[in-house]
């Protein structure tokens, strides 16, 4: 597998049909976390949250790559792979509202969002734990004998955890079929990479474990799908995992309340000239692959499900008192349970 590169010159590589997702449901996604960052400005949302803006392409390229029945897992900045999966973006916007109706009851917010009929199998507080997680999927996928694999993603900082080089160590000796992506968006939290490790070329990190690793970039949604695409084969094959740093950027902070002073406003302008949904917008118009109509047609459908998700999260009920005893045991009846 060839490192992968920006596109050079914008040419039609798929169907009509692909590049109307891949900018549909960036789109969603962006106009989404936007309408999010509003309202915890606010304080319709409260406690954390970590906005996807900018890293829209990892999300949407490698899910054109996979398959329904194929697993996720993620970190915390958790709103946009369920969008893209086609979960329902009221439930999404009800949970970050701390809604009874939202994907998780309302127990979760922000940084937990959870769909399992889409197979999403949520986003995870503790950086680093969806690492091992994503292996044991990946695992019980292998153990049933599906052709199925776990796309696992994680940032950048959460490769300085043991639990990361354990996964890769696992991954490879029993041949796992997950995908790691690790969303390089070059600062962590708010350290840059270059001041946290020696190793800065996060792509080398598999070679340890002679894991296939290549470094992917991450504002471009061809190149997302192509190496996605490449790594669930050779996962399907039998072959195990691979490991892709996905070279991206978020125009915002680390979470809402980032006041960004590691980077300038300058870097952050420049990122934002290879935008990844400018770019397939670029691909689309260029090549006429939809008309002015059918582009404006996507924008309103967008615009419309962002306005109606806030509108069902501002009249979902809260949930109840006793709903906290609730989905804590899988036995109804755990005797533990106070009533």
């Amino acid at each position: 597998m060839a490192k992968k590169t920006a596109a050079t010159k914008s040419k039609v590589k798929y169907s009509k049909e692909t590049y109307a997702y891949w900018y549909e449901s960036m789109l969603l996604m962006r106009r989404f976390e936007e309408k999010a960052g509003q309202l915890y400005g606010q304080q319709k949302i409260r406690g954390f949250c970590h906005l996807y803006i900018g890293q829209e392409a990892c999300a949407s390229g490698a899910i054109t790559a996979l398959t329904k029945d194929d697993k996720w897992i993620t970190a915390y900045r958790c709103h946009a792979h369920p969008l893209g999966l086609g979960t329902d973006p009221g439930a999404v916007m009800a949970e970050l509202f701390g809604k009874a109706t939202g994907t998780t009851k309302g127990k979760g917010g922000s940084m937990h969002i959870f769909d399992k009929e889409r197979n999403f199998m949520g986003g995870h507080g503790i950086v680093g734990a969806q690492v091992p997680m994503g292996l044991g999927i990946g695992f019980a996928e292998k153990y049933n004998g599906t052709k199925n694999l776990c796309i696992t993603y994680m940032g950048d900082g959460a490769v300085r955890q043991g639990a990361f080089h354990e996964a890769l160590n696992l991954a490879m000796l029993y041949k796992t079929p997950v995908i790691f992506v690790i969303e390089n968006n070059g600062y962590a939290m708010g350290t840059a990479v270059k001041r946290s490790s020696n190793v800065d070329d996060l792509s080398t990190l598999g070679e340890s474990y002679d894991m296939p690793s290549f470094a992917v970039d991450g504002m471009n949604v061809e190149a997302v799908h192509e190496a996605v695409a490449e790594a669930a084969e050779r996962a399907r094959r039998g072959d195990g995992p691979t490991l892709l740093e996905m070279r991206t950027y978020r125009y915002k902070g680390h979470s809402m309340s980032d006041p960004q002073k590691y980077r300038t406003k300058e870097e952050v302008e420049e990122y934002k000239k290879r935008d990844p949904i400018e770019q397939v917008l670029s691909t689309i118009k260029e090549n006429k692959i939809l008309t002015e109509e059918e582009i404006s047609e996507i924008v309103d459908k967008v615009k419309k499900k962002v306005t109606d998700a806030v509108k069902f999260a501002e009249e979902s009920p809260w949930p109840d008192g006793m709903d906290a005893f609730k989905d804590v045991y899988v036995q109804e009846d755990y005797p533990f349970v106070m009533e």
